[in-house]
């Protein structure tokens, strides 16, 4: 595990060192009512800030799926976006051991994220998490069965990649699709299968894979013309 995260920070950081090599000029350009040419705005442009996330909704027989991910980024080149994430779901489930028992899981906390665009509907993720989960289980009534509580907090680092409806120059509203794996495989990750062999006892922790829908939204976009 140590290998394969080294391997991941090291082909981030050599993608990274890239973009920026190619971004160095890339800086939004803005109309001045006084000149006739353009000008380059230098240092933090509110204008590249963006907003958005995903919403889950999942409903089948016995349970409800409901959760939110509000992100706040910044987009520094047409290569490369960064910014951070908070993520909520909660899960509720009816019928889990015996009829009309319950169980309750809330699953929150903050992370941050970067997206680099080889290709303006292309790109590729790295996320870090910090996920806090919470379950509590509620037996039916008249019965010998005791309720119980479980807390548990767990990181994850999430890699993967998607493909965005389209990022123009200059533009930061677009919608997404991704495919993460939580690579690190902590057993309390909201993003891992923990089994068990039936035969040795052994703890098995299974990757699943994290399919993500959502939507950017640029922040002050309509202010200066684009060029």
């Amino acid at each position: 595990m140590k290998k394969l995260f080294c391997t991941a920070c090291l082909l981030s950081c050599m993608l990274l060192a890239g973009l920026q090599s190619r971004a160095q000029d890339d800086s939004i350009q803005v109309r001045n009512a006084n000149a006739m040419q353009p000008y380059r705005e230098k240092g933090f442009q509110k204008e590249r800030l963006f907003t958005g996330g995903g919403l889950t909704a999942s409903f089948y027989s016995g349970g409800t799926v409901l959760g939110v991910s509000p992100v706040l980024g910044y987009t520094f080149n047409r290569y490369f976006d960064a910014g951070v994430v908070l993520n909520y779901v909660y899960t509720g489930t009816r019928d889990v051991y015996e009829y009309n028992d319950k169980l309750r899981q809330h699953v929150y906390g903050p992370g941050v994220f970067a997206r680099a665009f080889p290709i303006d509907f292309l790109f590729v993720q790295a996320q870090f998490e910090e996920n806090f989960t919470s379950v509590r289980y509620t037996p039916a009534t008249n019965n010998n069965v005791n309720p119980g509580k479980y807390n548990a907090n767990a990181p994850s680092l999430l890699l993967g990649g998607g493909y965005s409806t389209g990022r123009a120059n200059g533009s930061a509203t677009f919608f997404y699709v991704s495919i993460l794996a939580d690579v690190l495989k902590n057993r309390n990750s909201p993003y891992v299968d923990v089994t068990h062999d039936p035969q040795t006892g052994a703890e098995r922790v299974k990757v699943l894979p994290i399919i993500r829908a959502g939507v950017n939204v640029g922040l002050f976009q309509n202010r200066y013309g684009r060029y």
